[in-house]
């Protein structure tokens, strides 16, 4: 079910977008339309936009071009931070504060400082994880603006999204939505920021 419009009916269409446009969010029945979609975005230079799906879809970010691994330089930098910490409060507690010369053991044993600096370790490179998240996502955002598209509800059952973003160098309101009409979605429409 295309939704193309000859240019009389285009320019009726162009006349109700807003003014203060966020995006242009084109809705797909399936999966393979919208995973063809992205890689046609891709190629043709569209670098800020996103796809929005009820399903987890495998490859979808290769689609996309997104290849950003900020989470996982979070994620490592606080496992060396924790590894740091663990190894180094056994050394103090051992060696500094409280030694004590046990069973004829060295002070510092350090096979004994394992275990709590692999608990460290993996402790703050949770925290990294959950909170490195967050941040990259942008996370709580109780409001966004791909919410003011009415359809949008059924991209938690049974619709597919793509919408390219405003803030694109490439974006033009007009040519952009001719490359999204290209690709043949249910429907075109531009979102309200």
């Amino acid at each position: 079910m295309s939704t193309y419009a000859p240019p009389q009916e285009q320019t009726a269409q162009a006349q109700h977008d807003p003014a203060d446009v966020y995006g242009l969010m084109a809705e797909f029945d399936n999966q393979e339309d919208l995973m063809k979609a992205c890689a046609n975005a891709r190629d043709a230079g569209y670098k800020t936009m996103d796809a929005y799906t009820p399903v987890p879809i495998h490859g979808l970010t290769d689609a996309l071009g997104w290849d950003d691994n900020s989470v996982q330089r979070i994620v490592f930098c606080c496992a060396l931070v924790g590894m740091s910490l663990g190894f180094g409060l056994m050394y103090m507690i051992t060696m500094v504060w409280y030694p004590m010369n046990v069973g004829g053991r060295p002070n510092f044993s350090w096979p004994a400082f394992v275990p709590p600096t692999f608990e460290t370790t993996i402790l703050l490179s949770a925290f990294g994880a959950v909170f490195g998240m967050l941040a990259m996502n942008g996370l709580p955002s109780p409001y966004h603006p791909v919410f003011n598209n009415p359809r949008f509800i059924m991209a938690s059952s049974d619709r597919f999204f793509l919408c390219i973003e405003a803030e694109d160098p490439k974006f033009d309101l007009a040519n952009t939505r001719k490359f999204l009409e290209a690709q043949h979605p249910a429907e075109v429409v531009a979102v309200e920021n």
